[in-house]
């Protein structure tokens, strides 16, 4: 059962919920002017950065390991988002995770199609390594389009034989841009956010002239051996939980460590509503002791 808070929140989406598309500018100024308005954990500062080419920002809270960052990819259907969207959530996972965390401001469709980001991706983590972080230094992860970003990025540095990040960590990450799995239908009148027909637009935009079922954009139709430990979570009433639960099994097949959580009855990335959710606070925790036993406790 999920708790009052959390169905409280599911009644607030569902009540904002916009049934009219707006233009792609007004939702990307809209979403923008939302975050700002929200409340950080005390102690958070945020920098500018220019990540090998990609604007960035760097999110740290007090008592962050210098040697140790959390490259984070944001969602918003590779059509939105922002480092700015994504700042209270970043400041939370970093002051769990106790490390400096990297917000890359990748290109964004239908203007800059795949492979856009996927290279601004990887321009990023290259950047991480020529200031001085070795991969086994670096955690990567992503929410929604920003995990499946972040899969697409391991799976190109592994084509490319490098060595691979310490760990991975996806928040329901988008991983089949086709938007075919049953859940899709099966939990359409729950999911408070997503709409499969716009979800399948914005994964047109992102494909733009490519087949969408290409490994290196939908990643659930890729090779997944050689993939680092994976921390996955998913909400249990989100129309997206097929592209976690189904990925979840194909990388666990391939050989891959995987943890895998589904929420009851939570929406999509319902971590955004720390801290005023219970599950919320208890999966950035969650997250937090992954990354820790991801290092270990003698690895400094």
């Amino acid at each position: 059962m999920a708790s009052p808070e959390a169905h409280m929140e599911i009644a607030r989406l569902f009540a904002e919920r916009n049934g009219e598309d707006v233009p792609l500018a007004t939702a990307r100024r809209n979403w923008e002017a939302d975050a700002a308005k929200l409340e950080l954990p005390e102690g958070a500062q945020f920098r500018p950065a220019i990540a090998g080419g990609v604007p960035a920002e760097w999110v740290e809270m007090p008592d962050a390991n210098p040697r140790r960052v959390f490259l984070f990819l944001h969602g918003g259907g590779y059509n939105a988002g922002s480092p700015k969207t994504h700042r209270k959530l970043a400041a939370y996972l970093a002051r769990a995770t106790g490390m400096k965390l990297l917000l890359p401001d990748y290109r964004l469709a239908p203007e800059h199609p795949f492979p856009a980001a996927v290279k601004d991706a990887l321009l990023a983590f290259g950047w991480l390594l020529s200031e001085g972080f070795k991969p086994s230094d670096i955690v990567v992860g992503g929410d929604s389009a920003g995990g499946g970003l972040a899969l697409s990025m391991l799976l190109a540095l592994r084509e490319a034989g490098a060595e691979m990040p310490r760990a991975a960590v996806l928040l329901a990450p988008w991983t089949d841009l086709t938007v075919s799995s049953r859940s899709y239908e099966r939990l359409r009148d729950n999911d408070p956010i997503i709409n499969p027909e716009r979800l399948r637009r914005a994964g047109e935009w992102y494909a733009g002239r490519r087949d969408p079922r290409d490994p290196m954009a939908s990643p659930m139709f890729a090779d997944l051996a050689g993939l680092p430990p994976m921390l996955i979570h998913a909400g249990g009433g989100e129309v997206m939980v097929d592209d976690s639960t189904l990925f979840a099994e194909r990388a666990q097949a391939a050989g891959c460590k995987v943890t895998l959580k589904v929420w009851p009855e939570l929406w999509h990335v319902f971590h955004h509503a720390v801290p005023d959710v219970p599950e919320a606070n208890d999966a950035i925790a969650e997250i937090g002791d992954f990354v820790k036993a991801a290092f270990g406790t003698g690895d400094e």
